[in-house]
C-alpha cells in the first residue's frame, strides 16, 4: 500500500514516535488524506494503554507545541505547533477497542486506523474500497442518529472530494433530514462552510436538494424553486443560483495568480474569500420571488430592487445561523451590489471616472463583487441573450478588472473631511438617521469626485440640511 509509506515518511508522524512509547494508532480523516495525496496538517491519533490527556500533555511537552483541551468529557485534545498549521488531535478509543471506535464512526472512509508501531490497517468499515470507488457510504444507521449533523457532513465531504454518494446513505438523509434542526447552529454553520469551500460544492447542494436536505437548511430553497426560466434566465431560480456557484469556482481556476491569491485570503470566517463568495453566489437572487412581477402587456418577469431586499433576507438568515458579523457583512455587500459592475459598465459612456468610482466604493471587495457579476451572467442566458450579449458583458467587466488591478497600488484611503460632531453642529441637529443619511451622502460624493476638500464637503452638507 503505496499510502503507508507516506505516513512513514511523515515527519511529524516520526517525532511523535521517537517521543512517545505504547500503542499508537492515526485514524480517519489524515488516513484519508494520506491515501488520497492531500496534504494534511490534521493528525488523529488513537492511544490504546494509557490516558489521552498524559499522553498529549507530555507530547506537547516533547514538541514544544501547545496543549489544548478540546473536550474533557469525552477526553479529546489538541497539540498545536508553532506553525499555527499543523496540529494533532488525541482520544482514547471508545469502550478501549479500536474497532468498537471506527465502526462508531461518520462514513467508512473515515474510519481506518494505522498502527504506527506496526503499520498495519484496520479497516474493518471497508473504507479502503469506497476511497479507491470514490463512494461516501455510511457505517450505520444509528451512527446518524447519535448525531444528526453527520447528515450535513456526508455533503461536505461530497464537495471537497467529488466522491458520489451511495444510495442506501441517501435514503437514510431523507429519513431523517428533519433531525438536522438538534445540532447547534454554530455546528451546522461549520460544515456548511467546509461546504462552499469544496471544488464541488455546486454538485453537493444538487445533491442535497435531492434528498430533501437542502431545503431544511435553507428554507428559502423552496421560493426560489418557484421561479421559473424567463426571457434572460434558461434554469430556473434555484439552479440559476447553483449554476452561480459553480461559474465562481470556474472563474477562479482560470485566474491570474493575484487574483487566486487574494480569493484565498482568509479574512473572516476561517474560510476563505472564494468559499464566501460561493455561498454569496448562491444567495444572491433569494430577493428575487419577494419581488417578483410578470408586465401584462409584455410578459416580462421584473424583480426591482431584488438586490437590495435579497441583501437584507440575507442579514436576516445569517443572523439566525450564527455567523459571524464579518461574515454577514461580506456575503450581504456581494448580494446587494451584485448587478453593481454590470451596470457600471452600461454606461454609455465608460470613463476612468466611473470605473473609479466603482473601485473607491467596492474597495478591497472589487474582484469579489466582478466575479460574482461575471458568474451571475454566464449562468443565465435565456432565448433574449445571445452570446453576443454575452462575450461583450464578460469583456467589459474583465476591463473593469484590469482597471481596477491597475489602479489598486495607486490609491490612497479616502480623507475623512468631516466627522460626525463637525456635521451636527453645521446641520444644528443630534444624533439620529437623519445624521447616518449624511454621512453616508457626503462619502458617496467623496467616492464619485463630487466633493474634494474640506469646504466642499461644508459646503455640500449646508445643501443637504436645505432639501
Amino acid at each position: 500500500m503505496s499510502f503507508i509509506q507516506k505516513i512513514k515518511n511523515d515527519k511529524i508522524l516520526n517525532a511523535v514516535l521517537q517521543k512517545m512509547d505504547g500503542e499508537i494508532y492515526l485514524v480517519g480523516g489524515a488516513v484519508r488524506d494520506f491515501i488520497l495525496e492531500k496534504e494534511t496538517y490534521d493528525r488523529d491519533l488513537l492511544i490504546v494503554d494509557r490516558e489521552a490527556r498524559d499522553f498529549a500533555l507530555e507530547l506537547a511537552e516533547k514538541l514544544d507545541a501547545t496543549f489544548v483541551p478540546l473536550d474533557e468529557v469525552n477526553k479529546i485534545y489538541r497539540i498545536v505547533f508553532k506553525d499555527k498549521i499543523n496540529y494533532i488531535d488525541v482520544t482514547n478509543p471508545l469502550e478501549n477497542s479500536i474497532e468498537v471506535d471506527l465502526k462508531r464512526r461518520d462514513l467508512t472512509i473515515n474510519a481506518i486506523a494505522v498502527n504506527l508501531r506496526t503499520y498495519d490497517v484496520n479497516d474493518c468499515c471497508g473504507g479502503l474500497s469506497d476511497i479507491q470507488n470514490k463512494m461516501i457510504n455510511m457505517i450505520s444507521e444509528k451512527n446518524f442518529l447519535d448525531d444528526p449533523l453527520r447528515l450535513i457532513r456526508v455533503f461536505r465531504f461530497q464537495a471537497c472530494l467529488g466522491f458520489g454518494v451511495s444510495n442506501s446513505l441517501l435514503q437514510v438523509v431523507n429519513k431523517h433530514k428533519n433531525l438536522i434542526h438538534k445540532p447547534a447552529y454554530e455546528r451546522i454553520t461549520y460544515e456548511l462552510i467546509k461546504l462552499f469551500g469544496g471544488e464541488y460544492a455546486h454538485e453537493a447542494l444538487l445533491t442535497m436538494d435531492d434528498c430533501g436536505l437542502l431545503v431544511e437548511v435553507f428554507p428559502f430553497v423552496e421560493e426560489l424553486k418557484q421561479v421559473p426560466p424567463n426571457s434572460h434566465h434558461h434554469l430556473d431560480l434555484f439552479h440559476h443560483s447553483v449554476e452561480t456557484v459553480r461559474q465562481i469556482a470556474e472563474i477562479y481556476k482560470s485566474s491570474s495568480d493575484f487574483v487566486k491569491e487574494h480569493l484565498e485570503r482568509v479574512d473572516f470566517g476561517g474560510q476563505t474569500r472564494l468559499t464566501h463568495l460561493k455561498l454569496a453566489g448562491f444567495m444572491h437572487d433569494i430577493g428575487k420571488f419577494s419581488t417578483w412581477t410578470i408586465e401584462e402587456d409584455s410578459g416580462r418577469h421584473r424583480f426591482i430592487k431584488h438586490d437590495d431586499v435579497g441583501s437584507k433576507l440575507a442579514h436576516k438568515i445569517l443572523k439566525e445561523m450564527h455567523f459571524s458579523n464579518k461574515q454577514i457583512e461580506y456575503v450581504t455587500t456581494m448580494i446587494k451590489n451584485h448587478i453593481y459592475p454590470s451596470h457600471v459598465m452600461c454606461s454609455p459612456e465608460i470613463t476612468d471616472k466611473i470605473m473609479m468610482r466603482f473601485v473607491r466604493k467596492m474597495d478591497s471587495n472589487s474582484i469579489d463583487n466582478i466575479i460574482l457579476a461575471m458568474a451571475d451572467r454566464l449562468s443565465a442566458r435565456g432565448p433574449e441573450i445571445t452570446e453576443d450579449i454575452v462575450e461583450k458583458n464578460i469583456s467589459s467587466l474583465t476591463r473593469l478588472m484590469d482597471f481596477y488591478l491597475e489602479k489598486r497600488d495607486a490609491l490612497a484611503p479616502l480623507p475623512k473631511l468631516l466627522d460626525g460632531n463637525e456635521v451636527m453642529r453645521i446641520l444644528n441637529i443630534k444624533p439620529s438617521a437623519e445624521l447616518g443619511h449624511v454621512m453616508e451622502a457626503l462619502h458617496e460624493a467623496q467616492i464619485s469626485g463630487e466633493v474634494l476638500s474640506r469646504d466642499d464637503a461644508v459646503q455640500f452638507v449646508k445643501n443637504l440640511g436645505k432639501i
